[in-house]
């Protein structure tokens, strides 16, 4: 989709077309122009019989859950749920996991259409951290064989919260099909529930598969140490290798812990760019012209380990090309960081990078 204020209007109006079933998960979900929109599009086909779920993360939607709309969705028939709710009280910290968040971003309607991406439930002024807006996101529309794999990685989740039978649930269990017209793609989802580093893995798999370019767009970088050791290891190896970032961080510590990384990345030859129009917080990587790799996991620990997250794995030079001049936009005006400058940075400021560095398992 070309920016979210269309990805937005694109997602209204399939939900108008909406005749089965709306199944939504957002990490932030926020009560203005573009949350409204969306909130407005469920209720009218709520209330026309479609089987609409709605599934929001308790703490990055805290706002929108105390809100009229939230009332509105519930009282037009949709079935809302808030998970992770489970900040530890007296009595139960014992069970209580306040770091866990569902953080993935999913739409599939009538498991025909689906959406993924970056992209919150909001406007890109995003009012609740507006000094750092416009919020940049990427989010892709999808029809076909896909759209079933992401049916899955919700109704895993919702099944989990709510223990509703799967009896008379959409069918998600995706079968082999193919399309002669269509792209090779898997849509998968990891989260602290599944068996190892799901996400670092599958990060530190396509970096390595990259021969000739690699080039990639995060919010928040704060690496393990193989997904760090597999970004150097690309441009020694002949892979060009550029990594951009956002200028200003709404997070100030994930900011300093991932600028206490440069050192290393500018040593090893990778090409660091910094974006000063707004957030970029578009997640994607694409390499050689043909793979890309998008959707809502950070290069962040919280991503790697805590988060539930989704992302897309696509293999089409065409689609590739498309999301690979999304990035050479964010290129077009962002600044490159010189490995001299880093070198003149003072000591108090390398300090409290490293020293944010050293507890970024914490971040």
């Amino acid at each position: 989709m070309r920016d979210s204020d269309l990805s937005i209007d694109a997602l209204a109006a399939d939900i108008e077309r909406a005749r089965e079933s709306v199944h939504i998960s957002f990490y932030i979900w926020l009560d203005d122009d573009n949350g409204g929109k969306v909130a407005d599009a469920v209720c009218a086909a709520a209330r026309r019989g479609v089987t609409c779920r709605v599934m929001v993360d308790a703490l990055g939607s805290r706002g929108f859950t105390r809100s009229p709309r939230w009332r509105q969705l519930q009282e037009a028939g949709a079935h809302t749920l808030a998970t992770l709710d489970d900040i530890p009280r007296l009595g139960h910290f014992a069970v209580g996991r306040l770091d866990l968040r569902n953080h993935r971003k999913i739409v599939v309607i009538d498991n025909r259409v689906s959406y993924c991406g970056s992209q919150n439930c909001a406007d890109p002024q995003f009012r609740i951290a507006a000094k750092f807006a416009p919020w940049v996101d990427i989010w892709l529309r999808c029809e076909g064989p896909v759209v079933r794999q992401e049916q899955y990685v919700f109704l895993t989740a919702w099944i989990a919260e709510t223990g509703e039978s799967v009896e008379g649930l959409p069918t998600a269990q995706p079968e082999p099909e193919a399309f002669p017209d269509g792209v090779v793609a898997q849509m998968f989802g990891t989260g602290p529930t599944t068996q190892g580093n799901s996400m670092s893995d599958m990060f530190v798999a396509t970096i390595f598969a990259a021969q000739r370019e690699l080039v990639i767009t995060t919010p928040y970088s704060v690496p393990d140490e193989a997904l760090l050791r597999a970004l150097c290891a690309a441009p020694r190896r002949g892979v060009r290798t550029t990594i951009v970032f956002p200028e200003r961080n709404n997070s100030p510590l994930v900011g300093a812990s991932c600028s206490s990384t440069y050192p290393a990345l500018l040593g090893a030859g990778v090409e660091v760019y910094e974006y000063p129009l707004g957030l970029l917080h578009t997640k994607s990587m694409t390499l050689d012209g043909r793979i890309a790799l998008v959707g809502s996991a950070n290069m962040d620990r919280r991503s790697l380990q805590l988060n539930f997250e989704n992302n897309l794995l696509v293999d089409d030079p065409d689609l590739t090309a498309s999301i690979r001049r999304r990035q050479d936009s964010y290129l077009s005006v962002s600044r490159r960081v010189a490995p001299d400058a880093v070198r003149r940075w003072s000591f108090p400021k390398r300090l409290v990078q490293d020293t944010v560095a050293v507890l970024a398992p914490l971040l």
